[in-house]
């Protein structure tokens, strides 16, 4: 049986302990909330006062159950309060002497069965536990934030963290109504490890000036679901904060590269931008502490005049491919009032198009999302063709042929030949390099990469991806045409990965060698990932759903063209590649799907 928790301890009531003091006492146990003076007493009580209000004015929390929680507090200063309490939380800030010093204290003060637990989120567990005298009965309790939303904890055991204490934890995580993951004491633990190397990339691309802040959040968002942007979110935890995360996993985690802080941070943390808390991070706010983004100097202008500025007018588009995509491309524009011409290999493929272009346009009809004139509108603009030469008059081609070099170069030599003078080239490719495609016409300064994402019609993001020989007019025409189709477009330079592939498989990759050295389950990290970072699939699901042999050949191409060794693909998705494990699509990848 485990032991039943009557009262606990809480000490730091920043916006995290105030959190945990709120999950414990809604779950009908006592809690000693302690902080270092009365002023930062009274600050953790606001912080919970105003954390019940909420829920109570949005319908969550009966006002009785509001006074009957905070009934349960007991708002003391200083650690001899915790002397009877069956078990203590530190929630201070990340810095080891601190925890170290609390942790030293906590074992003179408490009683002897007491569990010490830290919600440290990058520090060592075991070296905090060696400052006291009773390591054994140390454990790491990691909440997220805001803790009581977020359904995540992970339990942290350290190499003589008692069996029992662990078991103890877990069913009152169980208690708690969390969802908790045991794993051992590793810098990052599951989630911050593979979040912060993701969020340090993308400062990264920030910082190279690859793309801006609004188009790289924007990507990630609308491109791969996620509920914030990755410079969002960094303002959000704060830079200090995620500066001293990625400097501790840097040192205790092999001193791999994709954790050590790219130097923007530290410079940014030295000015004294720390994100929402200071009202200026990666962003601008209202003011210090508000969530309200507002204008600044980096801020872009996104009206549709600005838009348009430079560029050509497009009237007819040529959409060249008969696969998935370029059927859900050819709904696009067709629906946005564009005649299209749709060239196939063939009157057997251009049919098979067409079909598959009715019966989308009729799921929508159906969903009452279209109008039968509309989609018969949208129908009367496509004209069917297996021939190029009916591309001699259109403004704009996009090619969504298969991903290979050759064949695309191919293409485009000869639209160039067929194509008149000013027409934009674009290509849909998500891996290829668009310089190789454009430099196999005479007119680079026209070809331009547009990678929309699939399905076409439903995904609203459009990478528009510059080469070095694109001109500013290829550009505007780009981003205005993508405005027409109700696309959000990111603009971005020619490299492998462009914005979404090269932040989103590295992160995949980081999963796999997780998983690799049997340091967590795939189906913990997936819980990891969807419950604490909020995550719309875990590594693993998505992984299975994109295909395990895509996913190797994208982390390859990153790895070519970046030659960053924690790019290297992970050795455990070559071999599932090779044994045919490729996911959903041949039945088994890191999950079997026969047998469901």
């Amino acid at each position: 049986m485990a032991r039943e928790f009557t009262s606990v301890g809480v000490v730091g009531l920043g916006t995290m302990g105030a959190g945990i003091v709120e999950v414990f006492a809604r779950n009908g146990i006592d809690v000693v909330a302690v902080e270092i003076s009365a002023a930062a007493v009274e600050r953790g009580r606001v912080t919970l006062t105003g954390s019940t209000d909420r829920a109570v004015a949005k319908g969550k929390l009966a006002e009785a159950d509001r006074d009957a929680l905070l009934a349960r507090v007991d708002w003391q200063v200083g650690l001899d309060a915790l002397h009877s309490v069956d078990l203590v939380i530190e929630a201070v800030p990340e810095h080891l002497d601190l925890k170290q010093r609390i942790f030293a204290e906590l074992d003179r003060v408490c009683k002897p069965e007491a569990i010490l637990a830290t919600n440290t989120s990058s520090l060592s567990v075991t070296e905090i536990s060696v400052a006291t005298t009773r390591p054994n009965q140390v454990i790491g309790i990691h909440f997220f934030n805001p803790a009581p939303v977020m359904k995540l904890v992970e339990v942290v055991r350290t190499v003589v963290t008692s069996a029992d204490v662990v078991a103890d934890v877990e069913a009152l995580c169980e208690r708690l109504g969390k969802v908790d993951v045991t794993i051992s004491d590793r810098a990052g633990f599951i989630a911050n490890a593979l979040l912060f190397g993701y969020l340090n990339h993308a400062v990264s691309m920030f910082e190279s000036r690859y793309a801006t802040r609004e188009d790289i959040d924007a990507a990630m968002k609308l491109g791969c679901g996620l509920p914030m942007g990755p410079l969002a979110l960094m303002d959000l935890i704060g830079l200090d904060t995620a500066y001293e995360i990625l400097d501790t996993m840097y040192r205790r985690g092999g001193r791999d590269r994709r954790h050590a802080p790219v130097p923007l941070i530290k410079q940014m943390v030295t000015a004294g931008l720390l994100g929402r808390k200071s009202g200026r991070g990666f962003y601008t706010y209202e003011r210090p502490g508000s969530p309200v983004v507002v204008p600044d100097e980096h801020t872009p202008v996104t009206t549709g005049a600005a838009l348009a500025d430079g560029a050509r007018a497009i009237a007819k588009v040529g959409i060249v491919g008969s696969g998935t995509m370029a059927t859900g491309i050819i709904e696009v524009f067709a629906k946005a009032g564009y005649e299209v011409i749709s060239v196939t290999r063939g009157a057997e493929k251009s049919a098979k198009v067409c079909e598959a272009v009715k019966t989308s346009l009729n799921k929508g009809v159906v969903r009452g999302k279209l109008s039968e004139e509309d989609r018969d509108a949208a129908l009367g603009r496509v004209t069917w063709s297996a021939t190029l030469d009916h591309l001699a008059d259109v403004d704009l081609v996009v090619e969504a042929v298969v991903e290979e070099l050759s064949v695309k170069k191919a293409l485009f030599a000869s639209l160039d030949e067929i194509c008149k003078p000013g027409v934009v080239l674009a290509t849909t490719t998500s891996s290829l390099p668009v310089i190789d495609v454009a430099m196999a016409t005479q007119r680079p300064a026209d070809v331009i990469g547009l990678h929309f994402f699939n399905p076409a019609p439903i995904m609203p993001l459009v990478e528009i991806v510059q080469t070095i020989r694109t001109s500013a007019e290829t550009s505007a025409t780009a981003r205005a045409v993508c405005a027409a189709l109700g696309k959000t477009g990111v603009v971005c330079g020619d490299r492998s990965g462009f914005i979404v592939n090269a932040l989103l498989f590295p992160y995949l990759n980081d999963a796999v060698k997780m998983l690799e050295a049997s340091y967590s389950t795939a189906d913990d990290i997936d819980y990891a990932m969807k419950l604490g970072c909020g995550y719309p699939m875990g590594p693993f699901e998505l992984l299975d759903v994109v295909g395990l042999d895509v996913s190797l050949a994208i982390q390859r191409e990153l790895y070519l063209e970046l030659r960053e060794p924690g790019f290297a693909p992970a050795p455990l998705l070559e071999h599932l590649v090779t044994a045919g494990y490729l996911g959903r699509k041949s039945g088994r990848g890191f999950r079997d799907h026969t047998k469901r």
